[in-house]
């Protein structure tokens, strides 16, 4: 791996950067929390070669969102429940609007 390569991954939102514990210190919640909402399967962390939890930027994001709802009082698994639902809800509005776009006035419905 090249230098190039390195800095390269510093701007990927999936590029698993992030220790469990420097996680959790920008998150400002505990360690704890993020094994709970990985058990909650919002989301997976990748393995270290020696089997510590790595988090990207893209996971810690959702981990924030979690922990928003958190602090206002929902659980932990309704909170988790409601994020993979806003995602699911994001990705179909992505997929309508892809639709609309590509089967506008001159392109009827099947033939795109």
């Amino acid at each position: 791996m090249t230098a190039d390569d390195s800095l390269g991954r510093l701007d990927d939102d999936d590029y698993p950067a992030y220790t469990m514990g420097r996680a959790a210190d920008m998150l400002g919640t505990t360690q704890g929390f993020l094994r709970a909402i990985g058990e909650a399967r919002l989301i997976t962390p990748l393995r270290s070669a020696g089997g510590h939890r790595r988090y990207s930027r893209y996971q810690l994001r959702i981990a924030a969102r979690a922990r928003e709802l958190v602090d206002h009082g929902t659980p932990i698994e309704a909170a988790c429940r409601i994020i993979i639902l806003e995602d699911q809800l994001e990705e179909a509005q992505r997929i309508n609007a892809e639709y609309r776009r590509t089967s506008g006035p001159g392109n009827p419905p099947g033939q795109a």
